[in-house]
């Protein structure tokens, strides 16, 4: 093989691989189609569809986040369940206890996670890879049990939770609550997207990539790596729990066993099917991990677990890479076309 086939293989392998800064988002054109598509959908459909899609917007903000630190910065994380359990927990009881505006809680529950997040990632720089994976596993394991201790029981509600009140649309809107709380969940959701965008793009989003791709060359090249870490322990944990509070807003009501491990993998399973480092997938995730379930459990009850991991399989199979993979190759064949 000449040297000129290698470079040519080695540019298609990364091309794969690496996601450029123009791939990080959908194409003008594609972003109106689906940002038009979200905003009408909501008007010709019943009460529970919109609940549906109120949830995928969440979930996609959760994978969005988990796709920073792992896609961004190339650490694994299996405990996002924590952050969005805290995330909801602060929503909820900012609204119940305290009286506060739920619009109000949803920053402070980000600000709270990002603590969270920003201090939990100081002892895990020393770990990576899968031991990086398995105290964040921990992480999630121990959360559910910790909100039952009776000394946060007051506040937490403990075993029984927490009931949320769901607001009503604002100004005397002529709209139900699921529609009113939906926009309010794509305007959060749109703006999260568009800053998380921006900070991949920028210097802090280089230093990320930089990390992920080499650790060593970039701490030789002046990357603060401990920092940088640790940021993106911190930014992804903040977003998860914004994420968190409109679910528990969403849901009307939070308890420790809605936030289990389980939750934590779902949220990784979205990622690895949406693209790993690729934004826009993360709604693709979000919609494989709400509507594959009750896919297979339609195909069959009794068996739906075995039904979904054949689903899964097949989507693992097909397309590695994700819906980023189906999207370079649609992006192909338009490029085909328009030359015929």
């Amino acid at each position: 093989m000449s040297a000129a086939e290698e470079v040519e293989v080695v540019t298609e392998g990364q091309a794969v691989e690496a996601v450029p800064k123009r791939a990080m988002t959908l194409g003008y054109g594609t972003s109106l189609v689906v940002l038009a598509a979200l905003i009408l959908i909501p008007l010709f459909v019943k009460n529970f569809i919109i609940f549906q899609m109120t949830m995928l917007l969440i979930y996609g903000l959760a994978v969005l986040a988990l796709n920073i630190l792992t896609g961004g910065s190339g650490q694994f994380s299996l405990g996002q369940s924590a952050f969005y359990a805290v995330g909801a927990y602060t929503s909820a009881i900012l609204m119940e206890h305290v009286g506060m505006n739920y619009a109000l809680t949803l920053p402070i529950a980000g600000i709270v996670c990002f603590a969270f997040g920003f201090l939990f990632g100081q002892p895990a720089l020393r770990l990576s890879g899968v031991y990086l994976a398995l105290a964040t596993f921990a992480l999630a394991t121990a959360m559910p049990q910790l909100l039952k201790l009776g000394y946060f029981e007051h506040w937490t509600g403990g075993v029984q939770g927490l009931v949320v009140t769901k607001p009503d649309a604002p100004f005397g809107l002529p709209m139900g609550q699921d529609m009113w709380l939906y926009y309010f969940t794509l305007v959060v959701t749109i703006a999260i997207y568009i800053a998380s965008v921006n900070l991949l793009r920028s210097r802090s989003g280089r230093a990320f990539m930089a990390i992920r791709d080499n650790e060593i060359a970039a701490s030789a090249m002046g990357v603060d790596v401990a920092l940088y870490k640790t940021l993106a322990f911190g930014v992804s944990a903040g977003i998860t729990g914004v994420a968190g509070g409109l679910g528990a807003i969403a849901v009307q009501f939070v308890a420790p066993d809605g936030y289990t491990i389980q939750l934590a993998i779902s949220l990784f399973l979205g990622m690895v099917v949406g693209g790993v480092g690729w934004l826009p997938g993360s709604i693709v995730g979000s919609a494989f991990i709400i509507f594959v379930p009750n896919i297979a459990e339609g195909i069959s009850k009794g068996l739906s677990g075995a039904v979904f991991g054949v689903l899964l399989f097949l989507v693992i199979f097909l397309v590695p890479h994700g819906a980023r993979q189906v999207a370079i190759v649609a992006q192909q064949l338009a490029a085909k076309f328009k030359k015929n």
